[in-house]
């Protein structure tokens, strides 16, 4: 079944999702910092037979609005709620990687009737970290933008599964490959994150939760006890072979760990 597209607005912000559609509960698909929503398309493949798939290209990324004035923490999450109620998606999971994993976990803690499940993969509750936002901006300008080609961009971001799913994310124009993003709005994005931690929140996060962490993980092993030591119930697997990007490195490995949590929903 081929991606269908659909428009969000929300306070005159434009959304773009790409809806699947299929059967069964439905999954909303949430990719990180400087990502777009074909981050997710090898995973969907594998979980298109049993469930209807939304990737949203979150605000600022992607097809969607490229500088909107609120790029906090709450804007991400009201994106998040207002494309379940526009696309009627009852009790969706919420699966988001990064940045999108921490908008899954702060949406399930402040709308607990919205989602049935929430999976965060290489995402947490952060912490203060006043640094992040120009170790952002230094990652960006390390770019050499415009990229010559789609391959000469995998290649720099380390080729493989991951550096063509980066690569993926650009769109050609004046003859080269440009991201589909701001600096400024990516180093915006990270602004409230990096300011506190947010294990409030994480405690009050009321449905199933799963936790996919790669064997090379971003989240500091300290964070991943405090956030099983508050949640015990929470389900954590680890994916060997993998860094942070280990939906683009490992779908399948990724769709197993998902499957199981799946079919323990009921």
């Amino acid at each position: 079944m081929p991606w269908t597209e659909h428009t969000v607005v929300r306070d005159g912000v434009r959304l773009v999702c790409r809806d699947r559609g299929g059967p069964g509960r439905p999954l909303v698909l949430l990719h990180g910092l400087a990502g777009h929503a074909g981050e997710w398309d090898a995973l969907a493949e594998l979980l298109a037979p049993r469930h209807r798939l939304v990737a949203v290209d979150q605000r600022g990324h992607g097809a969607s609005e490229r500088r909107p004035e609120d790029v906090s923490r709450a804007a991400y999450v009201d994106d998040v709620v207002a494309v379940v109620r526009d696309l009627e998606l009852e009790r969706p999971v919420l699966i988001g990687q990064s940045l999108g994993g921490h908008t899954a976990m702060l949406t399930a803690a402040a709308h607990p009737e919205l989602p049935g499940a929430v999976v965060l993969v290489e995402a947490g509750c952060g912490g203060p970290n006043p640094g992040l936002g120009e170790h952002i901006g230094g990652w960006l300008d390390s770019w050499p933008v415009p990229f010559a080609s789609r391959e000469a961009a995998a290649a720099f971001f380390g080729g493989g599964p991951a550096g063509a799913g980066w690569a993926a994310g650009l769109v050609e124009r004046d003859g080269g490959w440009w991201p589909r993003f701001d600096r400024d709005v990516m180093v915006g994005s990270v602004t409230g994150l990096a300011r506190r931690s947010f294990h409030e929140e994480w405690d009050r996060v009321a449905c199933p939760a799963l936790l996919v962490l790669a064997r090379k993980s971003f989240l500091p092993g300290e964070e991943v006890d405090e956030m099983l030591r508050r949640r015990p119930a929470t389900h954590a697997v680890s994916v060997p072979g993998t860094g942070h990007d280990l939906h683009l490195e490992r779908p399948e490995a990724l769709y197993g760990a998902l499957s199981a949590f799946l079919e323990g929903l009921g």
